[in-house]
């Protein structure tokens, strides 16, 4: 899997983030995509290989594994971090817009181009509520689909064609119990840092929306 279309995204957005936001992008590349491409994909590369059942019965390992393992785990959490990163395209998308109006029009139309004012902070704000929401979603989808946060050593099997209940080992289960943990974590990390930017730039705009209006007051 190529990481090249997320790096450079990131990246393309970091100039317009808080302090906050840069920490969420440090955050996904270096505890989530590194974490990621260095090792994880690694320990569930051949999980239905070494998914083991006590029973030789022909399809009955299978439709186990299929069973309890319904999506991969390495592989929902790459759709996970693409998705949830992708948000971040708005804003993108949104500062093209206001340059290619700027190039139809040939003349500058934004007195502060690179600062987040306006219609970008409505999008960078738009981009940061579904970040949240998410983030929030795949991890309840992850909690529903293999019932908690957990990587059982035994599974007992009772499906057709299997004879009747067998036991069934899972491979390496401490260790991508430990990456499991960590993925939870980072995840909750990121939401906790998405709503302190949002928290931030809210109250940022209130303060300012008011300051105006008292300086108006004044006047």
């Amino acid at each position: 899997m190529s990481w090249t279309f997320l790096c450079d995204l990131l990246s393309g957005v970091n100039k317009y983030s808080t302090g906050i936001g840069r920490i969420w992008v440090a955050v996904v590349f270096m505890f989530r995509l590194l974490v990621y491409v260095a090792a994880a994909e690694n320990i569930w590369k051949h999980e239905h290989d070494e998914f083991e059942c006590n029973i030789k019965q022909p399809g009955c390992e299978n439709v186990c594994f299929d069973h309890f393992f319904p999506v991969s785990h390495i592989r929902l959490w790459a759709l996970q971090l693409i998705i949830a990163s992708t948000p971040s395209l708005l804003v993108v998308f949104y500062v093209a817009y206001r340059e290619n109006r700027e190039k139809h029009h040939n003349q500058k139309l934004y007195k502060t181009p690179g600062k987040t004012d306006g219609g970008l902070l409505c999008t960078y704000l738009i981009s940061l509520i579904l970040k949240i929401g998410l983030e929030i979603f795949f991890l309840v989808l992850f909690y529903k689909l293999y019932n908690g946060f957990k990587i059982p050593r035994l599974v007992k099997c009772d499906i057709k064609p299997c004879p009747n209940t067998v036991d069934c080992y899972i491979s390496k289960p401490t260790e991508k119990m430990i990456f499991l943990y960590f993925l939870v974590a980072t995840s909750c990390l990121c939401i906790i840092l998405n709503l302190s930017e949002l928290s931030y730039l809210i109250f940022k705009y209130s303060i300012k929306c008011y300051l105006k209006r008292h300086v108006k007051k004044q006047q």
